[in-house]
């Protein structure tokens, strides 16, 4: 589906407004996350591990019957694997790495336009703040910064059936160090409804040149999120929750040896909803889908079609 810029306009400002009223909400700001309050850290003393699988589908782009340095998969899958620790009340640390999946078939015979493979992606370091909570009646509002580099770790040397080096962007791996900065806020009792809940969040990665001379564009992505709690044992021990969700995405222009490619970046503006069940204490389930109701990306490239996120995170506490 292709829409045009002035519905993206349109639907940007609506995201806007809806993170606006975040905003003064909280104030005296990839795929889901493990939890689905991101404002909060872990008690002190805990840990939580996770693993989720995100699945992306695009369409091939129209007339592309060969592989070009700035081509993105028809069909992604990443597997996340995170180890976070509770240092203190306010301050968490956490180890991300993940496995990166990439396919692409351009539809058509020749042996250039098929490729993909998996391999280690690259791994963050982050540490979260949190600055801002405050209880009342109603329920808690909370805020927390994350911060930190993403390291190199990733494969950089794919290759496609005839034996040649993929481009930079179909690697698992960047070969780059960036930094990685994040916002989250969670707002408990919206409209005054003790179990609804908004949750938002902004992540911004820096990227610098890597692998093969190339630096891949700097993303943005914000995600607003506002689930119900239907359900809530006496003991805190099972819950459930769903909602909805909207998520603006931005990539930008792509540099190989320094000169800007023309068919790189893009944004999508999707929506769906997400679902997190606790069957017990600490332990959560979630599955979350969303489609783009507008995008649009420079020069050829593939239309997005879905995306999938599925996960599993279990909270511990640290003997000591």
């Amino acid at each position: 589906m292709a829409s045009h810029p002035v519905d993206l306009r349109l639907l940007w400002s609506y995201e806007a407004l809806l993170f606006g009223v975040l905003a003064i909400m909280t104030s005296p700001g990839w795929a889901q996350g493990p939890t689905p309050e991101t404002g909060n850290t872990i008690f002190p003393g805990g840990g939580l591990v996770a693993y989720a699988a995100d699945f992306v589908s695009r369409t091939a782009p129209a007339g592309v019957t060969s592989i070009n340095p700035t081509i993105l998969p028809t069909t992604g899958l990443s597997q996340p694997i995170q180890l976070s620790w509770g240092v203190r009340r306010d301050i968490e640390l956490t180890a991300l790495t993940s496995i990166e999946t990439s396919r692409l078939n351009l539809n058509s015979s020749a042996l250039e336009s098929r490729a993909g493979g998996s391999g280690l992606g690259d791994t963050l370091l982050m540490v979260k703040y949190r600055f801002l909570r405050l209880d009342s009646e109603r329920g808690t509002t909370q805020a927390s910064v994350i911060f930190g580099p993403k390291l190199p770790t990733g494969q950089t040397n794919l290759r496609d059936l005839s034996g040649s080096l993929l481009p930079a962007i179909l690697q698992p791996g960047s070969g780059s160090t960036d930094l990685y900065a994040n916002f989250s806020g969670t707002y408990t009792g919206l409209f005054h409804l003790e179990k609804l809940v908004a949750d938002g969040t902004i992540d911004y990665l820096h990227r610098r040149t890597g692998t093969q001379h190339t630096r891949l564009g700097d993303s943005l992505r914000t995600r607003l999120y506002v689930p119900y709690r239907p359900y809530q044992s006496h003991s805190v021990g099972k819950e459930f929750w769903i909602g909805p969700e909207i998520v603006w995405e931005h990539e930008g222009y792509m540099q190989i040896s320094g000169v800007r490619q023309p068919n790189s970046g893009g944004e999508v503006l999707s929506a769906g909803a997400a679902t997190y069940i606790s069957p017990s204490p600490g332990l959560e389930l979630w599955f979350g889908v969303d489609f783009p109701l507008a995008q649009q990306w420079n020069g050829v490239q593939g239309i997005v079609r879905r995306h999938i996120s599925v996960g599993i995170s279990k909270q511990f506490a640290f003997r000591r």
